[in-house]
């Protein structure tokens, strides 16, 4: 139980429904799409189209998403709605151009949108309203506008120059070079349009009509690869969820080509330690996590790709052999300094959300453009920002990363479920593009292993080592207590406070024997849980 007497929120109880958001707005609006009937799945994509358009550094239309379902608590279905490169995106094309590196504001960072094509599937398979009425909100938002709330202005405002770059950005993002002050309010006619063409068309709204055409032409004006035939052939996949084993309770993730197998294989690594042994504000608890993070992502690093491209050894990569020989790698008393190289054989802005049904369907459903206003560029005439996906992949031959011809990239996107004797019991998530897998293992290990009240894991003072940094600097938020960072200081971890809190993160507990759901929110986030 939190102290009442110090600043904060409390975990929120409710027996009906339930929907924790990063943004007030899009929480409210799926506790109304459950009140009128519609299930979780509607209520989720209700509320993620309204994130797309209040929330627009983080998620919008023209990003990508990924989403587990627990259909009444019962298993987890698992779906894939990351975009594809360009069909005529080889690297043989990217050497010949002198491209060595795909940079944030140019067309080759921008993949196949996906976002659309895996709602219109989801609410098709698993919803139980049409996409105009699940859209409404969402247009009415862009059309009468929508409040600028504390943290999506300060995130907005580091975005100036990247919005500068693009005349649409600048116009409808902007306001005389500038953010767009906290309270104002902001509306988004091209927005409000585009998604009445979806709301009216469905997927082929996106896909093959005026929109695509929107963006195609735009892209190809900077140089892009892009096609109308990738639009149109663009599709989201089902795919088998990979799960491990953490203190008793199944850990469900989508499989590569997301980052869900990095929290897997660092609570692998983790579940070697009896971590409640420590304070969970401590040097040893942390020194551990960030060692075995780093491992984790060390390996992320090497073999992560498309697995339609490259064969990812996800079960050498989660097997109780190769854990234990990272484990082993970990030294207590000092951190690693250089990082040893992977043993695994070749063959950063997004919002979260979560929403349980009076059914007990559960969604955990994430949705991206990556980078704050992804690649900075909007198509001209229907307003969609465009993510930067595609600086996922790499301009190396060889590599299971490299850029090729209708390839998802590395994705750091990656929606969590929790499981007990079979039955749904967390759907939760962690934003922050790199930091997620970090985050799942973090906020996993503060209820699993220090029994923490739900909001207080979500409080809990965060750290995350810089993956490319193999000198070992460590973020470390400000409220880490001065000999905490001391300690990891003498183990050898640099550190240094980021200038932005650390990720953000969403959970909802089932406790199937009272009947009640526990929602908590990110305080680091504008948002809220509510229930009812």
């Amino acid at each position: 139980m939190r102290e009442l007497d110090l600043p904060g929120r409390s975990t929120v109880f409710a027996t009906g429904g339930m929907a924790a958001t990063s943004q007030p707005l899009a929480t409210i609006t799926a506790i109304e799409i459950l009140q009128r009937g519609g299930n979780a799945m509607d209520a989720a994509i209700a509320a993620v189209a309204v994130q797309c358009v209040v929330e627009p550094q983080s998620t919008g239309i023209g990003g990508d998403c990924f989403c587990l379902y627990s259909p009444g608590g019962n298993g987890v279905i698992a779906f894939n709605g990351s975009g594809r490169a360009p069909a005529a995106a080889t690297v043989d094309w990217y050497l010949k151009q002198d491209i060595g590196i795909i940079e944030q504001h140019t067309p080759h960072a921008v993949t196949i949108p996906g976002a659309v094509d895996a709602w219109s599937q989801m609410l098709a398979d698993h919803g139980s309203l049409g996409m105009g009425e699940v859209l409404e909100p969402a247009i009415r938002f862009a059309t009468d506008g929508f409040p600028v709330h504390h943290r999506t202005q300060s995130d907005w405002s580091l975005c100036e120059a990247t919005l500068a770059h693009d005349p649409t950005a600048a116009k409808y993002y902007l306001r005389d070079g500038k953010a767009p002050a906290i309270g104002s309010l902001v509306k988004l006619p091209l927005l409000a349009t585009s998604l009445e063409t979806i709301a009216e068309k469905g997927r082929a709204g996106f896909y093959e009509g005026s929109i695509a055409e929107d963006i195609q032409s735009f892209l190809k004006s900077k140089g892009g690869l892009h096609t109308m035939d990738d639009f149109a052939g663009a599709h989201g996949e089902y795919v088998t969820p990979i799960k491990t084993n953490y203190r008793g309770y199944d850990v469900y993730e989508c499989p590569p080509n997301g980052q869900g197998v990095v929290a897997l294989a660092m609570l692998n690594i983790l579940s070697g330690f009896d971590l409640g042994a420590f304070d969970p504000v401590s040097t040893e608890r942390l020194h551990l996590e960030i060692e075995a993070a780093r491992l984790a992502y060390r390996d992320r690093t090497a073999v992560l790709g498309d697995p339609a491209f490259s064969e990812i050894p996800v079960e050498r990569w989660l097997s109780d052999e190769h854990a234990d020989a990272e484990r082993a790698l970990i030294d207590p008393a000092k951190c690693m300094a250089p990082l040893p190289g992977s043993n695994l054989p070749r063959h950063e802005d997004t919002v979260y959300l979560t929403v349980v049904d009076k059914d007990r369907n559960a969604v955990s459903f994430i949705n991206t453009l990556f980078h704050s206003f992804g690649s900075g560029l909007v198509a001209p005439k229907s307003g969609v920002v465009l993510q930067n996906r595609g600086q996922g992949f790499v301009i190396n031959p060889g590599h299971p990363n490299c850029i090729a011809p209708n390839k998802r990239p590395l994705h750091t996107i990656i929606p969590g479920m929790l499981v007990k004797n079979g039955r749904a019991q967390m759907p939760f998530g962690v934003m922050g593009g790199q930091y997620q897998a970090c985050g799942h293992a973090h906020l996993l290990t503060n209820i699993l292993d220090w029994d923490m009240d739900l909001q207080g894991a979500l409080d809990m003072t965060r750290v995350f080592p810089d993956i490319d940094d193999p000198g070992g600097r460590v973020q470390v938020e400000s409220g880490l207590p001065v000999d905490v960072r001391q300690g990891l200081e003498d183990l050898g971890h640099e550190t240094y406070i980021p200038s932005r809190p650390i990720g953000g993160a969403q959970a909802i507990w089932i406790d199937w024997q009272e009947g009640v759901l526990r929602g908590a929110s990110e305080p680091r986030k504008d948002g809220m849980a509510i229930g009812y």
